[in-house]
This record gives structure tokens, sequence and C-alpha cells, in this order.
């Protein structure tokens, strides 16, 4: 069964998750330079059967689109055009930063590990996949 993939998307870095090949577990995959994003997932799905890709959709507390919304809009289109054969799916991603932050301090991660904004983003990116997982489990 191909993977699920999850896209946290940022103005500098991009983290990004993965399922098991059953769809069951999300974990991180890495974190890559958002300019690079493209040419990493070029190669990725060229070994890795991916089904459907999750990006994070930027979001204000009130519901409506974030600053960095059009630059997400815009990986999406050109995702889109370069990957055709990939649906995908937007989620909200509010509160997946803060929530990757906490796992680091729930984990033990010292002040410093902490500072890692590249481990941030790929938690980031982790948390929102498990949380699409356990929405399509219900």
């Amino acid at each position: 069964m191909p993977r699920l993939l999850a896209i946290d998307y940022g103005i500098k870095r991009t983290g990004i998750a993965v399922t098991d090949e059953l769809q069951i577990i999300a974990s991180g995959l890495t974190t890559v330079d958002s300019k690079e994003l493209l040419v990493f997932l070029k190669n990725y799905f060229a070994k890795e059967q991916v089904a459907k890709v999750l990006v994070g959709e930027p979001k204000q507390m009130n519901g409506q689109p974030s600053e960095s919304a059009p630059l997400v809009d815009a990986f999406v289109a050109a995702f889109q055009q370069q990957f055709p054969e990939i649906p995908v799916e937007r989620v909200d991603e509010r509160f997946t930063s803060k929530m990757a932050f906490q796992t680091m301090i729930d984990s033990g991660l010292k002040k410093k590990q902490r500072q890692n904004k590249r481990l941030i983003d790929e938690i980031a990116a982790t948390i929102l996949l498990q949380d699409y997982l356990s929405r399509k489990m219900i």
C-alpha cells in the first residue's frame, strides 16, 4: 500500500512526515529548505509510492487564511503541475508548531535542542499527519 506524506510548508524550511506502508503510523522524515522541496519530492517519489500528499493550510485563530497562505497556495499549484497524478489534500495546521514544541519539552529535550527549528518543522508535519490518520480511523 502506498504511503501518505504530510508537508508543513514554511517560507524557509519545510517539515515532511510519512506513514508506514500500512498507513497506520506517522513518522518524521526530514526538513528541507523550501526552495529545494520539489526536487526533494521528485527524488522521494522515484523511490517510494505515495497515495496522497497532505499540505498544512495556515490559518489564523478566526479561521481566515494567514499571511503565509499565498506562499502555500503557490507551492500547491507548483506541486500539482509537477505531480498531477498525486492527489493533494489541504489540512488545518493551526497549533501544530506549538504542539511540536510542547512535544519536545515533554520528551525531555534540552533547551538547546528545542531551539532546532528544523526539528520543530518535522515534528509539526508528523503531528499534522498523525491527526489526519486519527480522524480517518473514526
